[in-house]
């Protein structure tokens, strides 16, 4: 634990809750949620009003999903992006990595992160959430475990997020600069995983192919989030 915990230390990582306590949290994980703008990248538009995504993190995401499959007994962790606005490249990559759901306009993120658990039949404790700003802190204030993508252009913000006990860990890497892939590694890491997945991945055949088969069969929803709440997009 202490060589893990020192080797995102030196990447400039900030571990608010000590490393061994979010490995014991993160054994009730069940559920990875992400918001978007300045998660996976660094939150500047496009003239259609889109940003885009790092295939770094975007395999990031995935190695998390193997590794959690792997410590609940090949049941596959919940997958999901919550994002304030409307983005094209958000969807695609939840369409292409099948993951679970994908919220556009979530204004209030409490109130979709309860309609998600719903869903799924979850709690907050079960949620890994990755965030970057204001938006978001409804979320972090109930999940289980809280990952920060670091901003230096905040540090009143990150000073708040930390005061408040609303991060675990806060990225050594900013937004943009593949802080997804650092802590989807991280987390690996704590619960132990990240050898086997990278061993297993490895040989492909028979453990990650059974893996990417059930991946592969979830079917994405979509949501936006009107005046009554979610409504199927």
């Amino acid at each position: 634990m202490a060589t893990i915990e020192n080797t995102f230390t030196a990447l400039g990582g900030k571990f608010v809750t000590p490393a061994d306590q979010i490995a014991e949290k993160l054994q009730s994980v069940k559920a990875i949620v992400f918001d978007w703008d300045g998660v996976f990248n660094n939150g500047i538009k496009t003239e259609s009003g889109s940003s885009s995504f790092s295939e770094v993190d975007s395999m990031g995401t995935n190695l998390l999903r193997f590794g959690l499959w792997l410590q609940h007994k090949q049941q596959l962790p919940v997958a999901a992006v919550i994002t304030g606005v409307t983005n094209d490249l958000a969807e695609m990559l939840v369409r292409r990595e099948h993951f679970h759901a994908y919220y556009a306009q979530a204004k209030h993120k409490i109130d979709v992160l309860h309609h998600l658990l719903e869903q799924h039949r979850l709690k907050p404790s079960e949620v890994a959430f990755f965030f970057d700003d204001a938006l978001d802190l409804s979320v972090a204030e109930v999940a289980g475990v809280r990952v920060m993508i670091r901003r230096e252009a905040n540090p009143l913000f990150m000073e708040y997020v930390i005061r408040n006990g609303l991060a675990d860990y806060v990225t050594g890497n900013q937004s943009g600069e593949f802080a997804v892939r650092e802590s989807s590694e991280l987390l690996l890491g704590l619960l132990g995983q990240f050898e086997t997945v990278m061993a297993e991945r490895l040989r492909y055949k028979p453990v990650y192919d059974a893996y990417y088969q059930q991946r592969q069969a979830i079917v994405p929803t979509y949501w936006t989030i009107g005046a009554n709440g979610p409504e199927p997009k």
